[in-house]
């Protein structure tokens, strides 16, 4: 599939709205499934504020953010309008403190 200029566009305006950018199945408050649910925990305990976009309600995001960032699953982390990673690399990064510091945040705890 080829990702048309009219989705590139959306998907670039939606990753440069905010600092913080998750693309994933669900919302903040009720993801909807364990990967996404463990990349906003993870968030929810470095930033108080972030945005997320539901794939599931939007099938032309869904597949087109896939194609985008050359990568094959959701969630999708971007900050500064950077791809980090799908869940396990997100995961890796918190765990080695690297994502606290792309984040400049401290964390909630």
């Amino acid at each position: 599939m080829s990702l048309s200029e009219t989705t590139r566009s959306k998907l670039t305006a939606l990753i440069t709205s905010e600092r913080v950018v998750l693309f994933m199945k669900g919302d903040r408050a009720a993801p909807q499934c364990g990967f996404s649910a463990r990349v906003v925990q993870i968030l929810d305990s470095l930033l108080p504020n972030y945005a997320t976009v539901d794939v599931l309600r939007a099938p032309d995001v869904r597949e087109g953010i896939k194609e985008f960032s050359s990568w094959p699953t959701i969630p999708q982390l971007y900050v500064d309008g950077e791809f980090l990673g799908g869940c396990d690399i997100v995961s890796e990064l918190y765990t080695t403190g690297e994502l606290e510091k792309k984040l400049e945040a401290s964390p909630a705890r």
